[in-house]
Formats: C-alpha cells, sequence, structure tokens
C-alpha cells in the first residue's frame, strides 16, 4: 500500500484533483474528445479533414471576436464554426476540386477576420492574452460554468450524428447509392457539417485553433486504422481522444513541478499522444500483414 501510494503521489501532482480549473479541463477535454471521436470517425470516411482544419482556423475569428464585444468565446468560437459550415455546405460543390477550392477560400476569409480580431484586442489592451488562448488554447483558464454549455453544444453534435448513422453512413460510402435509394444526401450533408463545426468549435475552445484538427482526425484516424466497423471505431476513437486529452492534462500540470513556475502547454502534450498513439497503430497495422 506504501508503494502505490508512492507511486500515485509521482504520477499525480499534489492537488490535482482537487484543483478547480484542472477538474473543469477534464470535463471540457473529455466530453470534446468524444464528439470529436463520433463527428471525426465520418469526417474522415468523407474525406472531409481539410474542412475540418479549415473551420478550426475560421472559428478562431468569432472566438477572437467574443473578447472584443465582451461575451463568451465560447459563443464567438461556435457561431463563426456554424456559420463557416453552413456557407461550405451551401457551395454544393460535388467535385473534390472545386469543394477544396470553396473551402480555402473561406478558409482565407476567415483568416483574415481573424488576424484583424486579434490586432485589435491586442492594440485595445482588454485582452492581450487573446491571441495565445485562441490559437494554442488555454485549458486551465476554463471557467466551471462553460462545462454544462460545452457538454450541451457536445452532446447536440453527437445526438444529431446518432440519428443520421445510417443515411450519413450511407453517404460516406458512396453518395451516388444513397441518392438512388432516397436518402437526402444534401441534407444530411449539411447536418454533418453543423455537427462538424460544433466539435471543431469545441476543439479549438479547448486546445486552440491551430491544433483543434489533431484532436478532431487524429484518434479518429488512429481508430479506423485498427478497426474497419465505424461504430467500434467511434468508440475506440473516443477512448483514445479521452487517453490523449486527459494524459495531457495531468502530464501539463506535472510540468510545472518539473519546470518550476513555467510548465508547459496542454495542447502540445495533447497532440504529441496523439501522434505518437497514430504511429504506434500504423505500425501494428504492418505488423499484421
Amino acid at each position: 500500500m506504501i508503494g502505490m501510494h508512492a507511486l500515485l503521489h509521482v504520477i499525480f501532482a499534489s492537488g490535482f484533483l482537487a484543483n478547480r480549473p484542472v477538474r473543469a479541463a477534464l470535463a471540457v477535454g473529455g466530453g470534446t474528445a468524444v464528439v470529436s471521436a463520433v463527428v471525426g470517425v465520418f469526417t474522415v470516411m468523407r474525406g472531409q479533414s481539410f474542412a475540418a482544419h479549415a473551420l478550426g482556423d475560421v472559428s478562431s475569428a468569432g472566438g477572437s471576436a467574443s473578447y472584443l464585444l465582451g461575451v463568451r468565446p465560447m459563443v464567438g468560437f461556435i457561431g463563426m464554426g456554424v456559420l463557416a459550415a453552413a456557407g461550405m455546405e451551401w457551395a454544393d460543390m460535388q467535385d473534390a476540386r472545386e469543394r477544396d477550392l470553396a473551402t480555402g477560400v473561406i478558409l482565407g476569409a476567415g483568416l483574415a477576420l481573424t488576424a484583424l480580431f486579434l490586432y485589435l484586442d491586442t492594440t485595445s489592451g482588454s485582452a492581450s492574452g487573446a491571441a495565445i488562448a485562441i490559437l494554442f488554447g488555454s485549458m486551465f483558464t476554463l471557467p466551471a460554468t462553460i462545462v454544462l454549455p460545452a457538454l450541451a453544444a457536445g452532446a447536440v453534435a453527437v445526438v444529431t450524428v446518432g440519428a443520421l448513422y445510417r443515411p450519413l453512413l450511407l453517404s460516406s460510402l458512396s453518395a451516388e447509392l444513397a441518392a438512388a435509394q432516397g436518402t437526402r444526401v444534401r441534407l444530411v450533408g449539411l447536418a454533418h457539417a453543423l455537427a462538424l463545426a460544433l466539435a471543431v468549435s469545441l476543439s479549438a475552445m479547448s486546445v486552440g485553433a491551430i491544433l483543434s484538427p489533431a484532436l478532431l482526425i487524429g484518434p479518429a484516424a488512429t481508430a479506423l486504422r485498427l478497426v474497419n466497423r465505424p461504430g467500434l471505431a467511434m468508440a475506440l476513437a473516443a477512448l483514445l481522444g479521452i487517453a490523449a486529452v486527459w494524459g495531457g492534462i495531468l502530464l501539463a500540470y506535472d510540468s510545472y513541478y518539473w519546470t518550476p513556475g513555467h510548465g508547459w502547454p496542454v495542447s502540445f502534450f495533447i497532440v504529441s499522444l496523439i501522434f505518437l498513439g497514430y504511429v504506434v497503430a500504423n505500425v501494428a497495422r504492418s505488423s499484421r500483414k
């Protein structure tokens, strides 16, 4: 028992679970990991990884604008993300090249707005740390009041995907076959885009706009490398995502004791663990061939 207590003390630094910001980070981060897994599997299957990356960057414009308007960053992230997702689907580009072109144009406009809003945030002096929080995340500064709204937004995305599971799966495998069987492919695509916007916005709020695609795409891609069934891939991706997020939070918290007063970013550890998991999955898959 003494040895186990000593081991736990080494792994969990003093006051880890008693720390209120840590508990908020664990709740929001864990919920975001689950949402990202559910939405991310279909995003990878539909070949929309670039769209996910674009939405993460575009949603940062809403997050940065929220600092100027004095509203919750979550409102800005989700609001801008949903508008961008609707715009991408409204274009209704069937050709992959045209779709990527439209996504790139929206991405450029979003980045331009982000640059403007972050400049105004910085020069106004009222939100000097906005750039770091928006671009790289700041999970330990998430207020406890954001936990329930974030989990509610995530639940909307999960329920949307669950309600459209079969038509979404069919349209992801073959849009032509889905249309032939009476599936309203464009409507299903719009619903997925809105769920994707919610997932990306929560991810951007947690690990930052720049690194948000890693949390959405990484665990899902890793799971799909190991299993073929979408439902099983979602469950595995959720476990991988939660392990990466909670492990990253723990390592970031402990890093304050490695370098007193100068801890490392949570997002660095989370993305590093996700990348490590993907590499291990590829090695495991190659060894089975």
